[in-house]
């Protein structure tokens, strides 16, 4: 491929990584100045801070008041997996597969779990399984956002209204960018490090009446360590959905969140951050378009992801070299462009095929986005 000029300008923050994510514009350490620093999570202050971060969350995100929201440990793979520990096994599960995340969770729920009335629907990266093919009368979990494929549930009409098992719904990089219909998903998660740039190590946990219901009547046959427990004596332990962690938190990261939420709220809400989202996905599809040597792993555009965008290498020259360097092109291509300084972390993930995977979520500008795409085609001018 011939070489192409080095672009001119470069985007003014290189951080396209699909998880811990760009902060959000404008975003500073003084930010954090009001963190309730040195004091106990269980002071008045402490409370104070995490009762917000549950209450924000549940304006910004319209969760009915029904809806428990608790803050927990392990991000959001702590959370889904206190979901899973504690309230599957008491009916069949049907498990959907189409990334390596929720691929991780159907080999919990075989191996960990080790439950027998499991029905697996995998579908291949860049595809989903049929979501029509699931029991309304058995346990579904699932991602709504593939984060490592590009890959997102279209909406809720599959999830029946008057289903007898619950959905388990790992959220992380679909929450704040993608519509979720609440009154469909008994459990969600997701964390603080994705869509809003937050920091690491603490997850959500929302939870419906009938994950409610099932809590406290269903007591799972194998063992709860002390960070997975919900409930005591048969009851649901309320004060965790009032911020009494189970654990120690960091009022630190705390204080990011609540910086995150309050600028989500000065830029116009939910609508605001799902509309940049959309453009930047729009700004990239325009591109795609327009490039013969890329294309979007998600097949179908009503199933593609806004925020964990994930490109495939389609060159003819390209698919004509051995496996090897196929696999190590997309690697030298987010090499060479972290060493420029125009885009960190851009690499796909190590479980999934070769090829890019750019974050697109609201924390980051449209003009960055716009910035980078001529230097995507310079780069892979120079490694071919």
């Amino acid at each position: 491929m011939p070489s192409l000029s080095r672009p001119d300008h470069r985007p003014q923050r290189p951080t396209f990584s699909s998880g811990p994510c760009a902060k959000r514009p404008g975003w500073h350490l003084s930010a954090l100045d009001d963190a309730a620093l040195g004091r106990s999570h269980r002071s008045k202050a402490g409370k104070a801070k995490l009762a917000a971060a549950i209450d924000r969350t549940r304006d910004i995100l319209g969760i009915p008041e029904t809806h428990r929201i608790g803050i927990v440990a392990g991000s959001d793979s702590g959370a889904f997996e206190m979901a899973m520990w504690s309230l599957l096994g008491a009916r069949g599960v049907d498990a959907l597969a189409w990334e390596s995340f929720s691929k991780g969770w159907v080999k919990d729920v075989m191996d960990q779990l080790q439950l027998e009335d499991v029905r697996v629907m995998e579908a291949d990266y860049g595809e989903l399984p049929d979501l029509a093919a699931t029991d309304a009368e058995r346990d579904i979990v699932f991602a709504w956002n593939g984060t490592t494929s590009g890959v997102r549930v279209p909406n809720g009409d599959w999830i029946a209204d008057n289903r007898g098992g619950l959905t388990l719904c790992d959220a992380t990089s679909a929450v704040f960018a993608q519509p979720l219909p609440w009154d469909k998903l008994d459990v969600a998660t997701y964390s603080w490090q994705k869509v809003l740039g937050g920091e690491a190590a603490h997850g959500m946990l929302i939870l419906s009446p009938r994950a409610v219901e099932r809590l406290e009547s269903y007591t799972p046959p194998w063992p709860l360590p002390k960070i997975f427990r919900l409930t005591k004596g048969g009851q649901l332990i309320e004060g965790i959905f009032k911020g009494a962690t189970i654990n120690t938190p960091s009022m630190l990261c705390v204080e990011d969140y609540l910086d995150a939420l309050t600028w989500v709220e000065d830029i116009g809400g939910l609508d605001a951050l799902m509309a940049r989202a959309d453009a930047n996905l729009a700004t990239v599809a325009e591109w795609v378009e327009r490039t013969s040597w890329v294309d979007f792993l998600a097949k179908e555009p009503t199933t593609r992801s806004n925020t964990s965008v994930c490109l495939q290498i389609v060159d003819p020259a390209f698919k004509a070299l051995g496996a090897d360097r196929r696999a190590a092109v997309p690697k030298q291509i987010a090499g060479l462009l972290e060493q420029e300084g125009v885009a960190f972390d851009i690499g796909s993930y190590r479980a999934a095929p070769p090829g890019l995977r750019v974050w697109c979520g609201a924390t980051v500008d449209g003009t960055d986005v716009e910035a980078l795409l001529p230097w995507l085609d310079w780069a892979y001018a120079e490694v071919l």
